[in-house]
């Protein structure tokens, strides 16, 4: 079986204003709200650095410095971490060593298919992994590590895809085609927010793309729908049209911060993978189950 190149490059959109996360997100990106000790990006990002890739483009905004200064190296604040503090920055200075990363300004939010189209020049004539800033997955393999091999193997886009229960269809992009092996498909749709009786299926995007060059000509062709935004999904739809895309069933599971209930579950469920902090959390849970209004202090 012929194997295709590795994918060096993740572009990560994260220029957005995260309406649905106001006011938390006025001065701090939602990409930045806390997931436990870190902000939401870094695992973003420590999964494209898990999956081999070395290069990483952030795709940001004029008004969002937060995102590059937690990145950027602070002389200051490492001379102040000294003994056992040293070791809180210690899974950033890995990262930061991983890979690297750099950021390209989108000038007007125009929407998702503008924001990746903005790392036309940072990408140049290579596939590369698109991951949406304010999702994060749990479970083995990664979506990265996942996507990247069906890349190796069919050389073609891959899009990452999740089952959805029907009456969330109407919130995502859905897909259509058909099985060509263990939870891959060979596409012929995708449709932006579909009515369930409109729906190719339940399969949703998930966030994770490996998509090749040719979409960026798709993205210049696209026109603006709604809001005056481009979406990517309409550009990838006329991708297919031109070359082979695949969908792959992912096996971890999404998690996504975008909305403050949605942000808080996030921060259970990795909560309960530390058993220490679990441990330190339940009382609290309980009372607040019991219906007690007196918290455990």
């Amino acid at each position: 079986m012929m194997a295709f190149g590795m994918i060096k490059k993740a572009v990560i959109p994260a220029a957005g204003f995260g309406t649905r996360m106001l006011p938390a997100a006025k001065a701090i990106p939602k990409e930045m709200l806390p997931i436990i000790d870190r902000p939401t990006i870094q695992y973003v990002i420590e999964e494209a650095a898990e999956a081999k890739l070395s290069e990483i483009i952030l795709i940001n905004s004029r008004g969002k410095k937060a995102t590059e200064e937690h990145f950027a190296a602070n002389d200051e604040l490492d001379k102040r971490l000294k003994g056992d503090k040293a070791k809180l920055l210690a899974s950033l200075k890995d990262l930061s060593q991983r890979v690297a990363i750099t950021s390209v300004i989108q000038e007007q939010q125009l929407g998702l298919g503008d924001a990746v189209g903005q790392a036309r020049h940072a990408v140049g004539d290579e596939a590369f992994l698109c991951m949406l800033g304010d999702t994060v997955f749990s479970g083995e393999p990664s979506p990265a590590r996942q996507l990247v091999e069906a890349y190796q193997r069919l050389g073609t886009s891959v899009i990452g895809l999740e089952e959805v229960p029907a009456e969330k269809v109407s919130r995502y992009g859905i897909v259509g085609g058909n099985l060509i092996g263990d939870g891959v498909m060979k596409l012929d749709r995708i449709v932006e927010k579909p009515e369930l009786a409109a729906a190719p299926s339940r399969l949703a995007v998930a966030a994770r793309y490996v998509l090749t060059p040719g979409i960026f000509a798709c993205l210049n062709e696209t026109q603006a729908g709604k809001g005056g935004e481009i979406q990517l999904t309409d550009a990838i739809a006329l991708l297919m049209k031109r070359e082979a895309v695949h969908g792959v069933l992912l096996k971890a599971r999404r998690h996504d911060i975008g909305n403050p209930v949605d942000w808080l579950k996030t921060n259970l469920i990795f909560a309960k993978r530390d058993p220490a902090m679990w441990k330190a959390i339940m009382p609290t849970l309980r009372e607040l189950l019991e219906g007690k209004e007196e918290l455990t202090k």
